[in-house]
């Protein structure tokens, strides 16, 4: 695991920007660092080592040196190709996973990402052909950043180290924070600045001469397979589910997991503890309010296979020290609350292991989110076009009035009900509705973003997608959206931030290309959320576990907006430097902050602009003192 970053250059690049942009994500690599220089390319990388720590070092090279590979991530079947490499005549020096990329490119070259079982973000650069080859793991497990800019592209595993170039101008791209309003993360290709952009999961780059070309690799095909029953395909999740779990349980430094009584990772878990004979190394987060807390279920798990458990309880005033430190980490605007959690529990785990296997993924291959079985019941009602715009008018007054929970409740059920498939969907996804930011934005800001529509994001996905069952279509989605966008964004920043490395199982490519072809009736039945899972994991976890509703990995948001964190929000949503952005409209700000004290839980919108004035502040105006910001005692309601 590792941090890369490079420019490559039709002139001769700077290799003094690139060690700059390498100690920027030190972080990632805090056990060495190795850099190729020559007449066009310039990488760097700092490295975490976990496979062959002794001689794994990087940049590796083939035989003659004319090809170099910079690397961040895992290659679980390293092994397997590595023999295979060696049976045609390739001579390895290392026992790294990071070798067998540069001598798969010798055979196949960017058709050797199919080969690959991992997650990654790589560079590989032909000196021969003077030619770069970017490639991102297929779900995005690994982040990579590129700025294309005259005949020159520079790339690296965070935005910090693209705009740490004197050159790069800081520019907001109001794209990008439009999207960012409605799902809570910036989706790829955008970045939060102009001119610089993600690499999206499942894709490669090639820089040759100048020239950029994208190429999509891999897409998961929700196209239905034959099946047997599901007993037959309870037993082979537990299979897939165990292998999965086996070629991730390989390091030479310490290994655990993250345990929070969900069942995707207390299934990981019940995996490792059978694949290992020592107790499993386990890391739980809590809280103090009980509709939060999960440690209970997570306790029972860890006692069942006798793990080496550890917890920690996360408060509000503990969240109010960490958040500069987390905006800076991320870099982009980001406001999955959640986040706050894990960066805690990554802390937690990293006084204890170097890796951590996760649940991640769960949810999106056997249908987990209660939202799905939500849009079984309604997502085809399709009223008369006579009553939708009715509907749409009565359900947005309800919704964003001054009525009672139930009411705006029942508002935006008919707004719902107004709205196509697709359209209802992303409206579930989304915490500013497009009736919100129209609201929000100043005119300047409107004209910047005429015709530009969040919500296509999530129609062309589903439009696109070749499943036969809606709810196959909306794991479709969420595997293309909200899954590298938010969920796996926040897991890489928060613990790499720790240097450690996140291992996901649920994200096997072979489990997940499995499940995608599975009926939609075995992952959502009625209104139980992940069917076949819970049956596949009857024998292996406690009943209370599998049957309790899905909690997520939330936190008491919106207590923490009237209590702890009012006086920062308030001070940082109203003053004069927030104001002077000329972005958002003040007197709809503060409605939202006066709404949010008087009950009117506006918790979602009021995280989304606190973490993009936050974000501007500590990365764009790092002498800004967020401990003053902090001190005035909050007013109003704590309760």
């Amino acid at each position: 695991m590792c941090g890369v970053a490079g420019i490559v250059s039709t002139s001769p690049p700077d290799p003094e920007q690139v060690r700059v942009m390498c100690r920027l994500i030190a972080h990632r690599g805090p056990d060495g660092e190795g850099y190729h220089t020559d007449a066009h390319a310039a990488l760097g990388m700092r490295r975490l080592a976990i496979i062959d720590v002794a001689g794994g070092a990087q940049p590796v090279y083939n035989e003659d040196g004319t090809v170099a590979a910079v690397f961040n991530g895992e290659i679980y079947n390293f092994a397997e190709l590595r023999d295979q490499l060696a049976g045609r005549g390739h001579r390895f020096t290392t026992n790294s996973d990071t070798e067998v990329l540069v001598h798969l490119y010798e055979d196949h070259g960017e058709d050797m990402v199919g080969h690959l079982r991992g997650m990654f973000a790589f560079a590989i650069w032909d000196a021969t052909r003077r030619r770069l080859l970017l490639a991102r793991d297929r779900v995005g497990k690994k982040p990579l950043y590129y700025r294309h800019h005259g005949d020159s592209l520079a790339f690296a595993s965070e935005l910090k180290a693209l705009v740490a170039d004197p050159s790069v101008a800081r520019q907001l791209d109001p794209v990008a924070l439009h999207h960012y309003l409605t799902y809570q993360y910036v989706p790829a290709p955008w970045s939060i600045y102009r001119g610089i952009r993600k690499l999206p999961p499942g894709h490669l780059l090639v820089w040759q001469e100048g020239e950029v070309r994208l190429r999509r690799y891999w897409k998961l095909d929700s196209t239905p397979q034959p099946v047997g029953c599901e007993q037959e395909a309870a037993e082979q999740a537990r299979q897939l589910l165990l292998d999965a779990t086996r070629v991730r349980m390989v390091s030479e430094r310490p290994l655990g997991a993250f345990l929070s009584g969900g069942i995707d990772s207390s299934a990981v878990v019940a995996a490792m503890a059978r694949l290992s004979d020592q107790p499993v190394k386990t890391f739980c987060i809590g809280f103090d309010d009980q509709r939060f807390d999960e440690r209970s279920y997570a306790a029972s798990v860890a006692r069942r296979y006798g793990t080496d458990h550890h917890e920690f309880v996360v408060a509000g005033s503990s969240a109010l020290e960490i958040l500069p430190t987390v905006a800076r980490h991320f870099d982009e605007p980001f406001a999955d609350s959640s986040a706050i959690p894990c960066f805690f529990v990554a802390e937690l785990s990293r006084r204890h292991v170097t890796v951590v296997l996760n649940g991640d993924g769960g949810d999106e291959s056997f249908g987990g989110y209660r939202r799905y079985a939500f849009m079984k019941r309604v997502g085809r009602m399709q009223p008369p076009n006579a009553l939708r715009g009715l509907l749409n008018r009565v359900g947005s007054a309800l919704a964003q009035g001054n009525s009672t929970p139930r009411l705006r409740r029942i508002g935006r059920g008919l707004r719902l009900l107004g709205e196509t498939p697709q359209h209802r969907y992303a409206s579930l996804m989304s915490y500013f509705t497009n009736e919100g930011k129209d609201a929000l934005y100043t005119d300047a800001l409107h004209e910047q973003l005429a015709g530009v529509d969040s919500y296509e994001l999530v129609r062309q996905v589903f439009d696109a997608s070749r499943a036969d069952e809606d709810v196959n279509r909306l794991m479709d989605v969420d595997v293309n959206t909200y899954l590298p966008g938010d969920l796996l964004v926040k897991v890489d920043i928060t613990t790499m931030a720790h240097s450690l490395e996140a291992r996901s199982p649920f994200l096997d490519h072979h489990l997940m290309e499995w499940a995608a072809g599975l009926p939609g009736q075995w992952k959502v039945d009625g209104q139980v959320t992940k069917a076949l899972l819970k049956k596949a994991m009857a024998p292996w976890l406690p009943s209370d576990l599998i049957s309790r509703p899905k909690a997520g990995f939330g936190v008491p948001l919106a207590d923490w907006l009237r209590c702890e964190l009012r006086p920062l929000a308030f001070d940082l949503l109203t003053d004069h430097t927030a104001r002077s952005r000329g972005l958002f409209r003040p007197e709809v700000v503060r409605q939202l902050l006066r709404d949010h004290d008087e009950g009117r839980d506006r918790s979602n919108q009021l995280w989304s602009l606190l973490q993009f004035e936050l974000w501007q502040r500590t990365c764009a105006e790092p002498s800004w003192d967020t401990a003053t910001a902090a001190a005035e005692p909050a007013q109003g309601y704590c309760g």
